[in-house]
């Protein structure tokens, strides 16, 4: 337990905290500690996994976490420095709230002498009046310090906040006089933009029942090249497969920057120090093979989706491009990588007259190639391929049979340039085997 903060300090897992030896002296023995996920929608995604497993670390340790869904909190919305949020419905957020409930168990140990307890603040903030809410609660805040918080600062400048989003940390800080109070808790943890909210919290405790509580933060992640963790040119990284695919997923960690990479196994991977400090090694020696990326994108993929999800993500990769047969991917997995790829849809006026597609304008449509006559170089130079299969000529044509699942072809150039098409409308069109087929 001694070395938790240690080791969190190494992994670049501490951007903020409150005074660090009497939190070291805390954390010495077993304490109980939360921290909150507010349900704004209805997945959890990959900025909330620095905290889900920053909680699992200090599991591990002995420490017993509270895991907080604000079904309160969740109504109102923290500040923002873009712009008020759109308040969504009750029942909405509701449903939310179970969803990220289940992500949350899938993390923690909710059994032994450490187990996790699965809170949410709407059942002691829905009971709160409005008079006890001012009286008791709204005397220890000052209305200065809470106008000093960059969020709202920032709205104030912009033209003006609601009175509903400025009262969010309030309700954040009664969580955890709550926690303290009911289930002893004495740390509350976050990233370093909710660091206001967690000092509101020990103040708030502090000025109520005189207890020093802690609050930890962890650094808000940014690439090397500027953008934001967790966000791809499609959009969000979620937690739920069906938002985002276990293929999406994994192809996310296997796609890391060599000048990320470093850095995410520290504060993502589970793998001793000297393991993670090999794979530097490997990265630095040896970049073509992305073997720290390999390791990290089976290790998340495998925490979030499992080891089924994880070797059809690893097989679909290898298929696409040549290393692996397409008859091993299933129609989920293929659909969601070929999706992923930018897949073309194609169109029935995209075909020939008799419903066939030549190979040279499917190349042309994927993208692939610069048009058909960049198509033929690419099949007489022997560097393009349909579904795997070396194309040979320029005059092949490809119906229905072709397709994998019913619906797509999978198209590359050379070994690292993929496509993919929807094909459907060659089904629809119905050419028969016999009317001609790929060279």
């Amino acid at each position: 337990m001694t070395e938790v903060l240690a080791d969190l300090e190494w992994r670049g897992l501490i951007a903020d905290s409150t005074d660090r030896d009497e939190l070291a002296r805390r954390l010495s023995s077993p304490t109980v500690f939360y921290c909150g996920f507010d349900p704004t929608a209805p997945s959890l995604h990959l900025g909330n996994l620095v905290q889900i497993l920053t909680m699992r670390r200090l599991q591990q340790t002995g420490h017993r976490p509270l895991a907080l869904v604000g079904g309160a909190t969740g109504l109102i919305g923290d500040p923002k420095e873009s712009g008020e949020r759109t308040l969504n419905d009750r029942e909405v957020v509701t449903g939310w709230v179970s969803r990220i409930e289940g992500q949350l168990r899938r993390f923690l140990d909710f059994e032994g002498p450490a187990s996790a307890r699965m809170v949410d603040n709407l059942d002691w903030t829905g009971p709160l009046g409005a008079l006890e809410l001012l009286r008791d609660l709204g005397k220890h805040f000052s209305v200065n310090r809470m106008l000093d918080r960059e969020a709202v600062a920032a709205r104030l400048a912009a033209g003006g906040i609601s009175y509903t989003e400025f009262s969010y940390q309030v309700l954040q800080a009664n969580d955890f006089l709550h926690l303290h109070r009911e289930y002893d808790c004495w740390l509350q943890t976050g990233g370093s933009d909710q660091w206001g909210n967690l000092t509101a919290g020990v103040d708030l405790v502090r000025r109520v029942t005189g207890d020093h509580v802690h609050a930890l933060t962890t650094p808000l992640l940014v690439k090397a090249d500027g953008t934001k963790f967790g966000k791809t040119e499609t959009g969000t990284v979620w937690l739920d497969p069906e938002l985002t695919s276990p293929y999406a997923f994994y192809q996310f960690w296997f796609n890391a920057d060599d000048r990320d990479i470093g850095r995410w196994l520290r504060v993502f991977s589970f793998r001793t120090r000297e393991e993670i400090e090999e794979l530097d090694r490997a990265t630095a020696e040896r970049p073509h093979a992305r073997e720290a990326q390999r390791a990290l994108a089976e290790e998340m993929t495998t925490l979030v989706h499992g080891e089924a999800a994880t070797a059809a993500a690893v097989a679909a990769a290898s298929a696409l491009f040549g290393r692996g047969s397409l008859d091993d991917v299933d129609e989920q997995t293929l659909a969601a990588a070929l999706t992923e790829a930018g897949a073309v849809t194609l169109d029935s006026s995209d075909l020939t007259e008799d419903g066939a597609l030549s190979v040279v304008n499917a190349l042309a449509l994927s993208g692939l190639v610069a048009g058909t006559s960049a198509a033929r170089r690419a099949i007489n130079e022997g560097g393009a391929y349909i579904n795997n299969e070396r194309l040979t000529d320029v005059d092949g044509r490809l119906t229905g049979d072709d397709l994998l699942h019913g619906r797509w072809l999978v198209l590359r150039r050379g070994k690292r340039t993929m496509a993919g098409l929807d094909a459907r409308s060659l089904v629809e069109r119905g050419v028969a085997p016999e009317d001609g087929r790929a060279g």
